[in-house]
């Protein structure tokens, strides 16, 4: 889902909340199953929603009220990723050090106010595009 400011998630949810109340109604008491798109984003065993942000204030600030709107919507997320983290890539420039310093509050934030369970991707030098990459990426450890 695009979790961007502009809304996308929301017009997403919206819709999609819309169309289950309106299938819900025209099904009324006639007994016949039927599952909507909204029923498989609320359910946990068919959908696994991930928060991916940035360790900066604004994007923890718009992802912890977009958890907001999807709980009020029956979704619950799974799970935060915190990505790119330059403190999570252990820089030894000063500059890098100090932006690494500015991460760990809102790394804090997520771990310990928004989030159930939660990673943290260190930023890489190349991307972890392809199956060799990711596992790569699964494996990999602080230190």
């Amino acid at each position: 889902m695009d979790t961007a400011p502009t809304g996308h998630t929301l017009l997403l949810l919206d819709a999609t909340g819309a169309y289950h109340r309106d299938i819900a109604r025209q099904m009324g008491e006639t007994g016949v199953h039927f599952t909507t798109p909204m029923m498989q984003l609320q359910d946990p065993k068919q959908t696994k929603v991930l928060i991916v942000i940035l360790a900066e204030t604004t994007p923890v600030l718009e992802a912890a009220n977009l958890q907001d709107d999807l709980r009020r919507a029956g979704i619950e997320p799974w799970a935060w990723v915190v990505n790119n983290s330059v403190a999570a890539a252990h820089p030894h420039s000063p500059l890098l050090r100090q932006r690494a310093r500015n991460e760990l509050q809102e790394i804090d934030a997520v771990s310990t106010r928004h989030a159930r369970r939660h990673a943290v991707v260190p930023l890489l030098t190349e991307e972890p595009v392809g199956v060799e990459r990711l596992r790569a990426l699964a494996n990999w450890k602080t230190s």
